[in-house]
C-alpha cells in the first residue's frame, strides 16, 4: 500500500514538473511612451499561463507542497478558500494529478471566474461573506479526508520567496539585459497581498533601490493597516 502510494505521489509530481517543463515563461512586455522622456513601461502578463490566472505559480507550489509533505494521496479531495483565481489554477492542477478539488468562494465572486474554475475539472462550495470561507473549507476538507490546502497559511512555505521562479525571480532575469536592468518601480495590485509580499521581499533579499507600490481600492485593510499597523479590518461600510 505504501509503495502504491508513493508511486502514485512519484507520478503526479513527476506530471506538474512536466507540465511546468512545457510552460515558457510570461512574457515582459515593453511599452514605449514618446510624451514621457526617459520613462520606459514595462508590463508583465501573467494571463499567459494555461489557465489566465496571476495564481497559477501558486498553485502549483501549493499542490507540489502537500504533494511532498505526503499529505495528498491518490484519493484525496483538495480544498481551499478564496476570492477565485487561485482556485481556477488550483482546479487546473488537481485534474492534471486525477484529483476533485472544490473552491469554497463567496456568493459576489464573478460569474467569469466561477465558469474559470468549472471549465478546469472543479467544484465550488459558496458561502454568503468571505469570514465563513475557511471554517467551511476545513469542515468540507474534514467531512471527507481531504486536504485543506490553504494558500494564506502555506504559501510561504511553498513559494520560495527568493526564487523557485516565483513572479519576483522572472521579472529581474527578464529585465538583465535592458538598458536599464533594475527598475526603479514595480507596481501591482492588491488582491489578497501575495503579489506584493513576494515583490517586496525579493526587493529586499537583492538590496535593489527598486521601490514598490501598491495600487489598493479606497477603504482597503491593507492601505489603512501600513499607515496604521494597529489597524486590522476594513472600516463600517466595507467588505471583509
Amino acid at each position: 500500500m505504501a509503495d502504491q502510494r508513493r508511486a502514485w505521489s512519484d507520478e503526479a509530481v513527476r506530471r506538474i514538473e512536466a507540465d511546468f517543463n512545457r510552460s515558457a515563461d510570461t512574457h515582459l512586455i515593453r511599452v514605449e511612451l514618446p510624451k514621457f522622456p526617459g520613462i520606459t513601461l514595462y508590463l508583465k502578463d501573467e494571463s499567459v499561463h494555461p489557465t489566465g490566472s496571476l495564481k497559477h505559480r501558486l498553485a502549483r507550489s501549493l499542490i507540489l507542497y502537500g504533494l511532498c509533505n505526503n499529505r495528498i494521496g491518490p484519493d484525496t479531495l483538495l480544498v481551499d478558500a478564496t476570492s477565485g483565481s487561485t482556485a481556477v489554477s488550483e482546479a487546473y492542477f488537481a485534474k492534471l494529478i486525477g484529483l476533485k478539488f472544490v473552491a469554497v468562494i463567496p456568493r459576489s465572486t464573478s460569474p467569469a471566474k466561477i465558469e474559470a474554475i468549472r471549465f478546469h475539472g472543479g467544484d465550488v462550495h459558496m458561502v454568503d461573506s468571505a469570514g465563513e470561507m475557511y471554517p467551511a473549507a476545513e469542515r468540507l476538507a474534514a467531512e471527507a479526508g481531504g486536504l485543506f490546502l490553504d494558500q494564506f497559511t502555506y504559501a510561504e512555505r511553498a513559494t520560495d520567496w527568493r526564487g523557485n521562479n516565483n513572479i519576483a525571480q522572472s521579472i529581474f532575469q527578464q529585465m538583465a539585459r535592458e538598458d536599464h536592468p533594475v527598475p526603479s518601480w514595480l507596481v501591482c495590485g492588491a488582491g489578497t497581498g501575495g503579489t506584493s509580499a513576494t515583490l517586496g521581499r525579493f526587493i529586499r533579499y537583492g538590496r535593489y533601490p527598486t521601490r514598490l507600490c501598491v495600487a489598493d481600492p479606497e477603504g482597503s485593510v491593507f492601505h489603512r493597516h501600513h499607515a496604521d499597523r494597529n489597524v486590522t479590518a476594513p472600516p463600517p461600510g466595507h467588505a471583509a
